[in-house]
């Protein structure tokens, strides 16, 4: 999904891409078209006896290629004939309470689910992706006072800034307890580290003031963020399972890694990759939304270059998964907004774990209290048998310091 208002270039752009889309998907002779900044030749019909089967193998994925490029494209265009429609997709949001949307599968029902007072939505990403600026930006979104101060702090220079240490809860909207979403702390390098620290929230919950430490913390850094933790409180707040997971990057960033073929840009691909695919983001088949910001300073095609890119490295739909959210505050990008927490929050219901019944938990109890019975009895039978061998050891030693060798002189 994207956002922001077209400008008369970028929609002329839009509109000779199309026509060189649709040039290419008609006709069959010698073609060119321009596919994410690239020129792209294809030659004869598909499939022809002519074409070798590596030949065919790269016009097939270079019409899907183009094939989704446009429907990027066109997801852009859709939002101005859309905007209609705002007023009631917010509506249907700020209504939203925690199962709302659970589908009747297999003839459940909603009392079959265990069902959380507030629904839990973290928010991953790199340093500088732009995590607690997109937090601000959705609570404008459902704020009535457009005047009100922002929540979430943000950090303007990211070389400098601490970032954030500490998990952050904010209620959307403000002051409801229908879903929240989790400021956390930003992924490194090493995705190891990223995946045991989102294993750490996913396993055990999160919790609002919690402070974050890893392992690879140096001792100085340890101590500041403690001094700043001052007076320890978080244990007041309550633990939430996390139900859904928003994936934040840089927009900029991510064209620069496209377009570098270093060390660095190697390493940084490889850390998204890896961490997005740790199974601990997932809620079964379910992946995480991918939120690209900061495509207000990007072109129309870059920014669809960048969806399509991610979208290949990922393993998700541009079109559907990823939601180009950029910094500036018009009514297209407000819609963006409630698409992209409509999905989180329509696939964080179907994931919802089943109820655990009283039978079940009865069977349970008397598994585990057999288990533990069990134990006791082996604990007890060890006990006995060493009581028993201490009794014999001591009673053979007893009869041989026992014996009056001089009475029994006589038997030698």
């Amino acid at each position: 999904m994207g956002g922001g208002r077209l400008t008369p270039s970028e929609e002329e752009e839009i509109g000779k891409i199309s026509s060189s889309a649709d040039e290419f998907s008609q006709s069959s002779s010698v073609q060119s078209t321009t596919l994410l900044g690239e020129n792209v030749f294809v030659s004869g019909e598909l499939g022809s006896d002519k074409t070798s089967p590596a030949s065919r193998d790269y016009e097939v994925d270079q019409r899907r290629k183009s094939a989704v490029f446009m429907q990027v494209l066109q997801s852009y265009d859709q939002l101005s004939t859309r905007i209609g429609s705002l007023r009631e997709a917010k509506n249907r949001i700020s209504s939203y309470t925690p199962g709302a949307w659970i589908e009747n599968i297999g003839a459940m029902k909603l009392n079959a689910y265990d069902v959380p007072k507030t629904t839990s939505l973290i928010l991953v990403g790199p340093k500088g992706s732009g995590k607690s600026s997109l937090i601000n930006k959705i609570s404008k979104v459902f704020e009535d006072d457009k005047f009100a101060s922002e929540r979430a702090q943000v950090t303007y220079n990211s070389s400098v800034g601490d970032g954030t240490y500490f998990l952050q809860e904010y209620m959307i909207p403000r002051g409801s307890n229908s879903f929240c979403l989790y400021d956390t702390r930003s992924l490194v390098d090493n995705a190891s580290d990223n995946v045991k620290m989102i294993r750490q929230w996913i396993t055990y919950g999160v919790r609002h003031g919690e402070l974050v430490i890893r392992k690879s913390d140096s001792s100085s850094l340890r101590n500041r963020m403690k001094c700043k933790a001052r007076k320890d409180d978080c244990e007041a707040s309550e633990r939430r399972m996390v139900n859904f997971v928003i994936f934040v990057l840089n927009g900029l960033e991510v064209l620069k890694f496209m377009e570098g073929d270093g060390d660095a840009e190697q390493q940084y691909t490889q850390m998204i990759r890896a961490t997005f695919s740790s199974p601990y983001l997932s809620f079964k088949d379910d992946k995480p939304v991918v939120v690209v910001t900061h495509g207000d300073m990007l072109s129309i095609n870059d920014r669809a270059r960048i969806r399509i890119y991610l979208g290949e490295l990922l393993g998700i739909p541009p079109a559907k998964q990823i939601f180009d959210i950029p910094e500036s505050c018009e009514p297209e990008n407000e819609l963006v907004i409630v698409d992209m927490l409509r999905y989180c929050l329509e696939h964080a219901d179907r994931n919802l774990p089943r109820k655990i019944s009283a039978k079940t938990k009865i069977i349970g109890l008397a598994s585990e209290s057999s288990t533990h019975l069990l134990t006791i009895i082996m604990i007890l039978i060890l006990l006995t048998l060493l009581k028993i061998l201490q009794n014999h050891t001591c009673h053979a030693s007893k009869s041989d310091s026992g014996v009056d060798w001089h009475s029994v002189r006589h038997i030698w």
